[in-house]
């Protein structure tokens, strides 16, 4: 369990600016092909973004002024990419939000969690940092593996909104790892490695229980009760298309001593995703 190779060298973290979804009129209440399972995941899971997004960007920041200056820049194009994220996402729940969702009771169940673990040591709230971007980077991995077939029949905007903040998690996926074993390099391996894998298991159940909670809600609204929604949920997660079943064996790799993010190379995969979704020259 030797500390982390940092990584901060080798992989680029460009800012892009960019704006999706400023015509609402294309944003239907079942926005994902019409079907309220997969549009209730991808709202649930939308509405943990802009206080997320702020809970990762406030904790590697807290370690910024004390890290070596590669290290330093990695973390000021994290923060550059995750608050652009933060904006747009916030955007994107205003439209569910417009269609008759009430997504702030979505996201203030996100705000709660997160303002218990703003309790803890920076330390812990670094390691729940590294874990959450860990699902991130696996999720936006399932879903630009496909070539963008999750996200077939979503309003264009929509689809790319999420390629590109799919691409965003992969480019910046080792910085909050990369800045954990920084700030606990006098550390002994064991500590590490314990508390990274604590902090795993304690974001897994807080994101399955906040998910599902969410799509509860979701559902509720739609009408949607009952152990039908739930077997078709279920359905959606693990068969098909399955983005539960895919990411499942790149979520336990988190577990070995040795893991680091980029022993996942998705450099192949990026450079597909920015083609086909046209965001070569998208940086500012």
């Amino acid at each position: 369990m030797s500390p982390s190779p940092l990584s901060q060298t080798s992989h680029s973290i460009p800012l892009r600016d960019l704006r999706f979804n400023r015509e609402p009129a294309g944003h239907p209440r079942w926005w994902l092909g019409g079907d309220p399972v997969a549009t209730a995941f991808f709202n649930a899971l939308s509405c943990t973004f802009p206080a997320g997004e702020k809970f990762f960007m406030d904790s590697v920041r807290a370690y910024r002024r004390s890290l070596d200056p590669a290290l330093q820049a990695q973390i000021g194009a994290f923060i550059a990419q995750e608050s652009v994220h933060s904006r747009e996402h916030a955007h994107f729940n205003k439209l569910a939000a417009d269609s008759g969702y009430d997504v702030a009771k979505l996201e203030r169940r996100t705000k709660r969690v997160l303002d218990f673990a703003r309790t803890r040591g920076k330390e812990h709230q670094l390691a729940a940092t590294c874990a959450l971007e860990h699902f991130t980077a696996i999720l936006a991995h399932a879903l630009l593996a496909t070539g963008g077939s999750d996200l077939a029949g979503a309003p264009e905007e929509a689809a790319r909104l999420w390629g590109w903040h799919a691409v965003e998690e992969i480019e910046h996926k080792a910085v909050a790892y990369d800045t954990f074993f920084a700030a606990t390099a006098h550390w002994s391996p064991a500590r590490r490695y314990f508390l990274r894998v604590r902090a795993m298991l304690i974001a897994t159940l807080i994101l399955v229980t906040t998910m599902r909670g969410n799509m509860r809600d979701l559902y509720r609204e739609d009408g949607l009760k009952g152990p039908g929604i739930w077997l078709r949920t279920m359905r959606f997660l693990w068969r098909r298309p399955g983005i539960l079943r895919r990411v499942f064996p790149a979520y336990l790799t988190y577990f070995r001593p040795g893991f680091h993010p980029w022993q996942h190379d998705d450099r192949g995969l990026l450079a597909a995703a920015l083609k086909r979704l046209d965001l070569a020259g998208a940086a500012a």
